[in-house]
């Protein structure tokens, strides 16, 4: 069944978005909505109705569907002619393949940072690290999504490599909402610091295959984390469905 983000829904379903402060719109919709994309409150699927976004966003149609645009080349939203916006849904093949690729992107960043990262840019690594692990404690999911992110891309652009950095860009980009609910789970949380804390002396040795092998079976970790999860929520849709089934035979029954 699609959904539709719509301001007249009044149920507890109906994603609650803040508005945007004017002065700062032209420099941060495009982040905003990533975010909102990211964190699942516009879920793969949803349709975008411009009127209803502009109005709970407290933005002009034309800011929108620039920002759209963006998104669009981004691969986060799909446009179809005569039936509008709707946010990216990948097939269970096409994130499976994403996370193969993203993890031999990530092994070869960190090979290559392991022999050209700065030490000032280590330090800023590990006072990322620190800042996430006091997330952890306090349970702020977003707060340890967007630092260890920003680890990672930090160990990518320490590669020194402008083509492996876009390609890199461009398909992350897809994969940042699935990445994002990886983490739903506290053990998976845990682990996923644990790794991170290898990855941190696998760079301070300069050790890249180390740190190669690290980042690509984190990835793979990642990837089999999210394809579990899709399983899990297919199996229980389709419980729901048979149970919603069942229960209706059995009130046509009764009324006969």
């Amino acid at each position: 069944m699609q959904n539709t983000f719509n301001i007249n829904e009044q149920t507890s379903n109906a994603p609650d978005l803040p508005r945007m402060e004017r002065q700062r719109l032209h420099d941060v919709v495009v982040e905003h909505l990533q975010n909102l994309i990211i964190e699942g409150v516009l879920a793969p699927g949803t349709k975008l109705n411009e009127r209803e976004v502009c109005e709970r966003l407290g933005i002009s149609r034309t800011p929108l569907r620039e920002a759209m645009k963006v998104l669009a080349s981004e691969g986060l939203i799909e446009i179809a002619p005569n039936r509008g916006a709707f946010v990216s849904k990948m097939s269970d093949t096409e994130i499976w393949e994403a996370f193969e690729v993203m993890s031999g992107l990530e092994a070869l960043s960190g090979e290559l940072a392991a022999e050209r990262i700065s030490p000032a840019e280590i330090a800023e690594i590990k006072v990322l690290h620190d800042a996430m692990i006091v997330c952890r404690s306090q349970n702020d999911l977003p707060g340890y999504y967007s630092r260890n992110q920003t680890i990672h891309n930090k160990i990518n652009a320490a590669a020194r490599n402008t083509m492996l950095r876009q390609i890199y860009l461009s398909l992350n980009r897809r994969l940042l909402a699935l990445r994002f609910k990886s983490n739903f789970k506290e053990e998976k949380w845990d682990r996923a610091i644990g790794e991170h804390d290898e990855m941190i002396k696998a760079l301070e040795a300069r050790d890249g295959k180390r740190l190669a092998g690290i980042l690509r079976q984190h990835l793979l970790d990642k990837r089999d984390s999210v394809m579990s999860d899709l399983r899990e929520s297919a199996a229980t849709s389709t419980a729901t469905v048979a149970s919603t089934s069942t229960k209706s035979k059995t009130a046509v029954a009764s009324v006969k």
